[in-house]
């Protein structure tokens, strides 16, 4: 049986359910909670200290979930969003999941609309985040569906922004290279580090130094390095000193960085 609401907060906000409870739920909980009055997870223990935290309900059987809500956002891992989604089949009102990666398409046939309400962030649960910074992509399949996802972002950040899934899949491959690939290659740098008694702490200035070059003159005009210069000796004497993985990943970089800046 379908649960009733609790918890309402006034007419004109947005009632939300969170379903999930990992990095991007536990920070879309804290700037939502105002408006978050249940939230279910696929591991229940962390459904309740997270409803705890807000002062939400937790939800621990799935249709227990109120009809009532304005928006249901699903925020789980991408491989359990389309499972989930054959669950809930024929629900009522607004959906939406927050991956980047995962089609709108994925939430056919659950609820009246459905969407995808994407804030473009690395999440880790007890990292704090500025989410008034953070970009929220949104796609709907109804305007009435878009016009809640982009209220319930307005809650939190200005930077708002419409996406379709193909935009979407393109934002987040250039994401994994900004974020993802770039942490890998400070891990490299770290481990080399340590080798000389170092860690990553000690190219601070260097790591912010780079990182304010590629924002203000772009990171076309803030290439450096060995690879950018074209001197072919130091990085052959780089080279020689690397083995395995880190020789070949050097390797490739440098040749990608070559063949870009001698077009």
């Amino acid at each position: 049986m379908e649960g009733t609401l609790t918890g309402q907060s006034s007419d004109d906000s947005v009632r939300i359910i969170l379903l999930g409870s990992g990095n991007v739920a536990t920070h879309l909980a804290k700037v939502l909670a105002p408006n978050i009055v249940q939230i279910w997870s696929r591991n229940p223990r962390h459904a309740e200290t997270l409803a705890h935290d807000i002062g939400a309900e937790a939800v621990e059987n799935i249709n227990d979930i109120t009809l009532e809500a304005d928006l249901y956002l699903i925020s789980v891992s991408d491989d359990a969003i389309i499972p989930l989604a054959m669950q809930l089949k024929g629900r009522k009102g607004i959906w939406a999941h927050t991956s980047g990666s995962i089609p709108a398409t994925a939430l056919d046939g659950v609820g009246d609309a459905h969407g995808v309400f994407y804030p473009l962030q690395t999440f880790s649960r007890d990292v704090d985040v500025d989410m008034a910074q953070v970009p929220v992509f949104i796609e709907a399949s109804t305007p009435e569906a878009a016009g809640k996802l982009k209220k319930t972002a307005a809650i939190f950040t200005s930077h708002i922004y419409d996406a379709d899934s193909d935009r979407r899949r393109r934002l987040h491959i250039a994401a994994v290279f900004a974020c993802n690939f770039a942490n890998y290659m400070w891990l490299k740098a770290d481990t080399l580090l340590h080798d000389e008694g170092l860690d990553i702490r000690v190219f601070a200035p260097l790591i912010e130094a780079t990182l304010t070059k590629a924002m203000t003159t772009g990171p076309r005009d803030g290439q450096t390095g060995p690879a950018r210069r074209g001197d072919r000796s130091v990085i052959a004497s780089h080279e020689s000193m690397l083995q395995g993985d880190d020789r070949e990943i050097y390797s490739l970089l440098s040749d990608s960085i070559l063949k870009y800046f001698n077009k």
